[in-house]
């Protein structure tokens, strides 16, 4: 088994090995994972994170060894939390990086980094004030930054800049937490699915108070929420039907 690091801001995680694939995810700075196949180009890793699963750029990480990627997993991930900062290089130059990444491996790159970090759980009343960071961002399919995110990548930073674990995809991050009966039981900060006419789940967002709620829909906005599901005042109609909320933190 070999071991990598992403080594650059975010690159894109695909469907299938091909620049023209699918974006399925992104993995952000310092990221760890195991490579599970490589080829000439790409190879098949699975991050260390959310054990979730795609092809990478050869170009865009760098191998590391199977004791550093043991210890690395077991520390707790220390986070960048704004909005954009810069790592230095060994020659000096900047690389401008999202909110998130991780810096645990700034050591085995050989990079520093001064800017703000987090290694610690917030409250849970903290969630809301982390998504709003994120307000106005362009939706993105399969992005986990600030400058084009999907809703799930949305719901999963937010958690992670905050010290709670979910998992990638709407329909994965719905297995987790407790379901509620009522919107009126709802505190800021738990989460709301939506599904589509098969009753696949399909959208995640998250509870404000007053019956609002906070996702990514065309860009990272806030939205009336109700029974059937959010109400979106511009365009005058539900956007999206109400599955379940469920609380990940008590």
């Amino acid at each position: 088994m070999q071991y990598g690091i992403a080594h650059l801001s975010m690159i894109s995680m695909r469907e299938n090995p091909s620049d023209t694939a699918e974006q399925t995810s992104q993995v952000l700075y310092g990221e760890l994972f195991k490579v599970l196949e490589v080829r000439k180009k790409w190879s098949r890793i699975r991050l260390a994170y959310d054990k979730y699963e795609g092809w990478i750029d050869n170009l865009h990480y760098t191998f590391c060894e199977e004791q550093q990627y043991k210890e690395l997993i077991k520390e707790k991930p220390k986070l960048s939390i704004n909005l954009v900062d810069f790592i230095l290089l060994p020659n000096k130059q900047l690389m401008p990086v999202p909110i998130g990444i991780t810096l645990n491996t700034l050591t085995v790159l050989g990079h520093d980094f001064e800017g703000k970090t987090s290694n610690i759980k917030l409250s849970k009343s903290q969630l809301i004030e982390t998504a709003l960071i994120y307000l106005n961002s362009p939706y993105q399919w399969g992005g986990k930054s600030p400058f084009g995110i999907d809703c799930s990548g949305f719901t999963q930073m937010v958690y992670k800049i905050n010290g709670y674990q979910l998992k990638r995809d709407a329909s994965q991050q719905a297995t987790q937490g407790e379901p509620l009966s009522f919107i009126e039981e709802s505190e800021p900060g738990d989460l709301a699915f939506f599904d589509n006419e098969e009753g696949k789940i399909t959208h995640v967002g998250i509870m404000m108070k007053d019956n609002y709620i906070i996702h990514a829909h065309g860009k990272v906005r806030i939205d009336r929420i109700d029974h059937t599901g959010i109400f979106n005042a511009e365009r005058r109609m539900h956007t999206h039907k109400l599955r379940v909320i469920k609380r990940i933190i008590d």
